[in-house]
C-alpha cells in the first residue's frame, strides 16, 4: 500500500480515470454494434459523422489508440460505401 500522500492521491485519480475510460469505451462499443447492425444506406450515411466523432474523441483522450481509431473509421466507411 502507498505511504506517501501524493501516491495515495495518484491511486485515487487513476481509479477515477479508469472507471471513466471504461464507461466511454463501452459506450463506443455499443454504438459501433448498433451502427454495424444498420442495413439502410441512407440511415447509415446520416449516422456516420456522429460515429466518427465519437471515435475521434476517444482517440484524442487516449481511451483508444489513434491507429485503432483509424482502423475503426476506415472499416465503418467501407461498410457504408459497400451498402
Amino acid at each position: 500500500m502507498a505511504h506517501h500522500k501524493s501516491a495515495k492521491k495518484r491511486i485515487r485519480a487513476n481509479e477515477k480515470r479508469r472507471v471513466e475510460n471504461r464507461y466511454y469505451a463501452k459506450t463506443m462499443r455499443n454504438a459501433l454494434r448498433d451502427f454495424r447492425a444498420l442495413e439502410d444506406k441512407a440511415v447509415a450515411t446520416e449516422k456516420l459523422p456522429k460515429m466518427l466523432s465519437i471515435i475521434d474523441k476517444l482517440a484524442k483522450r487516449t481511451v483508444i489508440h489513434k491507429n485503432k481509431a483509424s482502423n475503426l473509421k476506415s472499416k465503418l466507411m467501407k461498410k457504408v460505401n459497400a451498402m
